[in-house]
Protein backbone atom coordinates (compact mmCIF):
# COMPACT_ATOMS: atom_id res chain seq x y z
CA UNK A 1 0.00 0.00 0.00
CA UNK A 2 1.73 3.40 -1.32
CA UNK A 3 0.95 6.48 0.59
CA UNK A 4 -2.59 8.24 1.25
CA UNK A 5 -3.53 9.76 -2.15
CA UNK A 6 -4.73 13.43 -1.89
CA UNK A 7 -8.48 12.89 -2.65
CA UNK A 8 -10.51 15.47 -4.59
CA UNK A 9 -14.71 15.50 -4.61
CA UNK A 10 -16.16 17.78 -7.48
CA UNK A 11 -19.76 17.97 -7.01
CA UNK A 12 -20.20 20.86 -9.46
CA UNK A 13 -18.51 22.29 -12.64
CA UNK A 14 -14.99 23.17 -11.49
CA UNK A 15 -13.60 26.45 -11.79
CA UNK A 16 -9.54 24.93 -12.67
CA UNK A 17 -6.83 27.24 -12.31
CA UNK A 18 -4.74 27.53 -15.45
CA UNK A 19 -1.86 25.58 -14.69
CA UNK A 20 1.76 26.59 -14.57
CA UNK A 21 3.19 23.90 -17.46
CA UNK A 22 6.84 25.72 -17.77
CA UNK A 23 9.63 27.58 -16.91
CA UNK A 24 9.52 30.72 -17.35
CA UNK A 25 13.50 30.25 -19.94
CA UNK A 26 10.52 27.97 -22.31
CA UNK A 27 8.18 30.71 -22.18
CA UNK A 28 10.75 33.04 -23.46
CA UNK A 29 11.69 30.54 -26.21
CA UNK A 30 7.78 30.08 -27.11
CA UNK A 31 8.58 26.35 -27.00
CA UNK A 32 5.78 24.28 -25.26
CA UNK A 33 6.98 21.93 -22.33
CA UNK A 34 5.04 18.64 -21.86
CA UNK A 35 4.67 17.65 -18.67
CA UNK A 36 1.14 15.44 -18.36
CA UNK A 37 -0.14 13.04 -20.58
CA UNK A 38 -3.27 12.07 -20.67
CA UNK A 39 -3.80 8.12 -21.52
CA UNK A 40 -7.25 6.60 -22.55
CA UNK A 41 -6.93 2.83 -22.50
CA UNK A 42 -9.36 0.03 -22.21
CA UNK A 43 -10.75 -1.23 -18.77
CA UNK A 44 -9.80 -5.03 -19.97
CA UNK A 45 -6.64 -5.87 -20.46
CA UNK A 46 -7.49 -7.31 -24.34
CA UNK A 47 -6.31 -11.01 -25.83
CA UNK A 48 -3.09 -9.83 -26.94
CA UNK A 49 -0.71 -9.94 -24.23
CA UNK A 50 1.36 -6.75 -26.23
CA UNK A 51 -1.40 -4.32 -24.94
CA UNK A 52 -0.32 -4.79 -21.38
CA UNK A 53 3.15 -4.90 -22.12
CA UNK A 54 2.68 -1.40 -23.89
CA UNK A 55 1.13 -0.01 -20.97
CA UNK A 56 3.34 -1.40 -18.70
CA UNK A 57 6.40 0.16 -20.77
CA UNK A 58 4.36 3.15 -21.21
CA UNK A 59 3.99 4.01 -17.44
CA UNK A 60 7.43 3.05 -16.49
CA UNK A 61 8.21 5.60 -19.82
CA UNK A 62 6.86 7.97 -18.43
CA UNK A 63 7.87 7.95 -14.88
CA UNK A 64 11.11 8.11 -16.59
CA UNK A 65 10.79 11.36 -18.04
CA UNK A 66 9.48 12.75 -15.71
CA UNK A 67 5.78 13.04 -16.50
CA UNK A 68 3.02 13.15 -15.06
CA UNK A 69 0.34 10.36 -15.49
CA UNK A 70 -3.24 11.23 -16.16
CA UNK A 71 -6.10 8.42 -16.81
CA UNK A 72 -9.34 7.31 -15.91
CA UNK A 73 -8.53 6.22 -12.28
CA UNK A 74 -9.46 2.97 -12.17
CA UNK A 75 -7.20 -0.20 -11.17
CA UNK A 76 -8.53 -2.77 -13.63
CA UNK A 77 -7.32 -3.85 -17.16
CA UNK A 78 -4.92 -1.07 -18.85
CA UNK A 79 -5.85 1.59 -16.95
CA UNK A 80 -4.36 -0.41 -13.61
CA UNK A 81 -1.09 -1.60 -15.79
CA UNK A 82 -0.11 1.54 -16.74
CA UNK A 83 -0.99 3.63 -13.35
CA UNK A 84 1.13 1.38 -11.27
CA UNK A 85 3.76 0.91 -13.71
CA UNK A 86 3.79 4.70 -13.47
CA UNK A 87 3.79 4.57 -9.87
CA UNK A 88 6.29 1.83 -9.62
CA UNK A 89 8.92 4.11 -11.64
CA UNK A 90 8.19 6.79 -9.01
CA UNK A 91 6.11 8.70 -11.31
CA UNK A 92 3.31 11.19 -10.17
CA UNK A 93 -0.37 10.10 -11.45
CA UNK A 94 -3.38 11.47 -11.17
CA UNK A 95 -6.35 9.50 -11.41
CA UNK A 96 -10.21 11.11 -12.68
CA UNK A 97 -13.07 8.79 -12.19
CA UNK A 98 -16.73 9.66 -11.79
CA UNK A 99 -18.40 8.44 -8.55
CA UNK A 100 -20.82 5.77 -10.22
CA UNK A 101 -17.28 4.18 -11.46
CA UNK A 102 -15.97 3.76 -8.63
CA UNK A 103 -16.97 -0.03 -8.15
CA UNK A 104 -16.98 -1.08 -12.02
CA UNK A 105 -13.34 0.00 -12.57
CA UNK A 106 -12.65 -0.55 -8.74
CA UNK A 107 -11.16 3.04 -7.98
CA UNK A 108 -7.07 3.30 -7.38
CA UNK A 109 -6.42 4.15 -4.29
CA UNK A 110 -2.20 4.57 -4.60
CA UNK A 111 -2.63 7.44 -7.07
CA UNK A 112 -0.71 10.76 -6.13
CA UNK A 113 -3.94 12.48 -6.44
CA UNK A 114 -7.46 11.06 -7.08
CA UNK A 115 -10.45 13.67 -7.88
CA UNK A 116 -13.90 12.24 -8.04
CA UNK A 117 -16.31 14.09 -10.55
CA UNK A 118 -20.18 13.69 -10.68
CA UNK A 119 -20.52 12.69 -13.94
CA UNK A 120 -18.66 11.42 -17.39
CA UNK A 121 -18.61 14.94 -18.64
CA UNK A 122 -16.91 16.44 -15.76
CA UNK A 123 -14.29 13.58 -15.76
CA UNK A 124 -13.19 14.27 -19.71
CA UNK A 125 -13.56 17.85 -19.24
CA UNK A 126 -11.11 17.67 -16.46
CA UNK A 127 -8.95 15.41 -18.07
CA UNK A 128 -8.72 17.64 -20.76
CA UNK A 129 -7.65 20.14 -18.65
CA UNK A 130 -4.83 18.86 -16.73
CA UNK A 131 -2.97 17.64 -19.80
CA UNK A 132 -0.40 18.68 -22.38
CA UNK A 133 -1.04 15.86 -24.92
CA UNK A 134 -3.25 12.72 -25.48
CA UNK A 135 -2.32 9.06 -25.80
CA UNK A 136 -5.00 5.96 -26.81
CA UNK A 137 -3.78 3.00 -26.08
CA UNK A 138 -6.15 -0.14 -26.74
CA UNK A 139 -9.24 -0.08 -25.48
CA UNK A 140 -12.93 -0.39 -26.14
CA UNK A 141 -16.19 1.86 -27.29
CA UNK A 142 -14.99 4.66 -24.35
CA UNK A 143 -11.40 4.61 -25.31
CA UNK A 144 -12.75 5.26 -28.97
CA UNK A 145 -14.99 8.00 -28.10
CA UNK A 146 -12.45 9.96 -25.68
CA UNK A 147 -10.08 9.90 -28.55
CA UNK A 148 -12.36 10.91 -31.23
CA UNK A 149 -13.73 13.94 -29.17
CA UNK A 150 -10.06 15.21 -28.91
CA UNK A 151 -9.73 15.00 -32.57
CA UNK A 152 -13.25 16.94 -32.97
CA UNK A 153 -12.24 19.78 -30.20
CA UNK A 154 -8.69 20.34 -32.22
CA UNK A 155 -10.24 20.09 -35.43
CA UNK A 156 -13.09 22.86 -34.25
CA UNK A 157 -10.18 24.87 -32.98
CA UNK A 158 -10.57 24.76 -29.27
CA UNK A 159 -7.22 23.34 -28.53
CA UNK A 160 -3.57 22.59 -30.23
CA UNK A 161 -2.60 19.40 -27.84
CA UNK A 162 -0.90 16.35 -29.64
CA UNK A 163 -3.19 13.65 -29.88
CA UNK A 164 -1.77 10.22 -30.47
CA UNK A 165 -2.71 6.56 -31.53
CA UNK A 166 -0.91 4.27 -30.17
CA UNK A 167 -0.88 1.12 -32.57
CA UNK A 168 0.26 -1.68 -30.65
CA UNK A 169 0.44 -5.06 -33.09
CA UNK A 170 -1.49 -2.84 -35.79
CA UNK A 171 -4.50 -2.64 -33.24
CA UNK A 172 -6.08 1.26 -34.63
CA UNK A 173 -5.01 0.19 -37.79
CA UNK A 174 -9.23 -0.30 -38.72
CA UNK A 175 -9.68 3.42 -37.13
CA UNK A 176 -6.62 5.11 -39.76
CA UNK A 177 -8.21 3.06 -42.60
CA UNK A 178 -11.65 4.95 -41.50
CA UNK A 179 -9.92 8.35 -41.57
CA UNK A 180 -8.58 8.56 -44.79
CA UNK A 181 -11.76 7.20 -46.28
CA UNK A 182 -13.04 9.87 -44.76
CA UNK A 183 -10.91 12.50 -46.67
CA UNK A 184 -11.32 10.16 -49.58
CA UNK A 185 -15.28 10.71 -49.73
CA UNK A 186 -14.24 14.41 -48.77
CA UNK A 187 -15.62 14.51 -45.13
CA UNK A 188 -12.57 15.73 -44.04
CA UNK A 189 -11.91 18.12 -46.07
CA UNK A 190 -9.61 20.99 -46.27
CA UNK A 191 -9.16 23.54 -43.89
CA UNK A 192 -11.00 20.92 -41.64
CA UNK A 193 -7.88 18.58 -41.69
CA UNK A 194 -6.60 17.01 -38.01
CA UNK A 195 -3.37 14.73 -38.98
CA UNK A 196 -3.15 12.65 -35.00
CA UNK A 197 -0.37 11.24 -34.64
CA UNK A 198 0.47 7.77 -34.92
CA UNK A 199 3.18 5.61 -32.93
CA UNK A 200 3.89 1.54 -34.24
CA UNK A 201 6.49 1.05 -31.32
CA UNK A 202 5.62 1.93 -27.96
CA UNK A 203 8.99 3.58 -27.09
CA UNK A 204 8.86 6.23 -29.87
CA UNK A 205 5.53 7.46 -27.97
CA UNK A 206 7.39 9.89 -25.47
CA UNK A 207 9.67 11.35 -27.84
CA UNK A 208 7.27 12.03 -30.63
CA UNK A 209 5.22 13.84 -28.08
CA UNK A 210 7.90 15.49 -26.92
CA UNK A 211 8.91 16.81 -30.15
CA UNK A 212 5.37 17.44 -30.95
CA UNK A 213 5.20 19.89 -28.42
CA UNK A 214 8.53 21.20 -29.13
CA UNK A 215 7.16 22.23 -31.93
CA UNK A 216 4.46 24.41 -30.67
CA UNK A 217 4.31 27.87 -29.13
CA UNK A 218 3.60 27.32 -25.10
CA UNK A 219 -0.02 28.67 -25.42
CA UNK A 220 -0.87 26.16 -27.74
CA UNK A 221 -0.90 23.95 -24.59
CA UNK A 222 -1.69 26.03 -22.01
CA UNK A 223 -6.16 26.11 -21.44
CA UNK A 224 -7.76 28.27 -24.33
CA UNK A 225 -9.18 31.58 -22.93
CA UNK A 226 -12.39 30.26 -23.97
CA UNK A 227 -12.13 27.62 -22.22
CA UNK A 228 -15.55 27.68 -21.49
CA UNK A 229 -17.26 27.38 -24.94
CA UNK A 230 -15.44 23.65 -24.85
CA UNK A 231 -17.44 22.77 -21.27
CA UNK A 232 -20.36 23.47 -23.37
CA UNK A 233 -19.41 21.07 -26.22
Amino acid sequence: MGPTPQVTLLRAAPDSDRLTLCAAGAKALAMAILNQVCIYCGSGAGEDPAYAESARFLGHALAEAGLRLVYGGGSVGLMGIIARAALDGGGEVTGIIPRFLEKRERVFPDVSELIITENMHQRKMLMFERADAFVALPGGIGTLEEYIEQLTWAQLGQHRKPVLLANVNGFWQPLIDLLDHMRAEQFIRDGMEVVPLVADNIDDIVPMLVEACAARPQEAIELPADVEEIRRL
